[in-house]
């Protein structure tokens, strides 16, 4: 069977994390190598996998057949056209490009040449949420909050981009209806973009979600909570956490008609999870879990969501 010829272009932060991840995919992955316009971080991120470095995004563009895109937001639409237009297989760190204009124009290219585009929102792979995505049918109303403590990387974004974005996916894969109004406020504290933010979105279908975003809080915190017909779910994402409240007959004067479940899932390994999915819809010819118009459907929304914000601060 043959290996895919993938590379991976950024190596930062999350750029390192996904290299490491292809790495230990050898019995799928040919790793040709690794690119990086920082070329003392790329040089240690090579010598800790052993891989060899790319002079060039030219040079990756000719030689592999599947990239993993973790540069800078700004560079995403630059970068993937470049791959996309040669052929290549994309999967990019969300959120997907700058713009949802950009995003259109890449799905389209994708979509022409029969290419794989798939969106890091890796969220979609946590243990967690899978376990009990075949109970979610019809929520009525989603709250979540998702809280970190500061950190200067990232900081190219605000917070929609950098943190609420993940949610706003989530939210999208699970309300099977077009969002139909957003109410949003956020406030730039440290930085100069919202490092705050909190979203009211309205669905066709009558539902509801309330999303809060925090890159300046104390504590880490990544909770979801999905109310629908007779069931109550709450998912800690962060430890694996899962309750359910189910309403299994009709009320009366003494009993409670409740069942309740609550276990925990081993946080599992998402982001392995999610580049091993991309490799095997490369080699299959398959549909990726998130597509590239799964992505520009949570960037869209997230534009929504800071226009109204920036619109209160104004």
């Amino acid at each position: 069977m043959s290996l895919v010829k993938a590379a991976v272009v950024g190596v930062g932060h999350l750029g390192r994390y996904h290299s490491q991840k292809l790495a230990a995919l050898k019995d799928k992955v040919e790793f040709l190598g690794l690119f990086d316009l920082d070329r003392k971080r790329l040089q240690e991120v090579a010598a800790e996998l052993k891989v060899p470095v790319f002079s060039s995004l030219e040079e990756v563009v000719q030689k592999a057949e599947a990239v993993i895109v973790a540069s800078s937001t700004p560079s995403h639409y630059e970068v993937c056209k470049a791959l996309l237009t040669a052929g290549r297989h994309v999967l990019v760190e969300k959120p997907v490009t700058q713009t949802s204009r950009e995003a259109e124009e890449l799905c389209r290219l994708a979509e022409e040449k029969k290419l794989v585009f798939q969106v890091g929102h890796v969220e979609r792979f946590n243990p967690a949420l899978r376990s009990v995505r075949k109970k979610l049918k019809d929520p009525l109303f989603i709250e979540c909050h998702r809280l970190a403590p500061f950190k200067v990387r990232s900081t190219e974004v605000d917070v929609v981009l950098d943190l609420m974005i993940h949610d706003l996916d989530v939210i999208l894969s699970l309300i099977q209806s077009p969002p139909k109004s957003v109410s949003a406020v956020g406030t730039p504290v440290l930085t100069k973009k919202i490092d705050i933010a909190n979203a009211r979105i309205e669905f066709e279908n009558g539902a509801v979600a309330n999303v809060t975003a925090s890159r300046v809080s104390q504590n880490t915190q990544r909770k979801f909570r999905v109310f629908q017909q007779n069931q109550y779910l709450s998912i800690d994402f962060q430890s694996g956490e899962v309750n359910l409240l189910t309403k299994t007959g009709e009320w009366n004067e003494q009993e409670l008609p409740i069942e309740a479940e609550a276990f925990s899932l081993e946080k599992g390994d998402a982001l392995m999870d999610e580049v091993g999915s991309f490799i095997d819809a490369v080699k299959e010819g398959g549909a990726p879990l998130v597509s590239g118009r799964d992505g520009m459907k949570a960037l869209k929304l997230a534009e929504e969501i800071l226009e109204d914000a920036e619109r209160r601060l104004s």
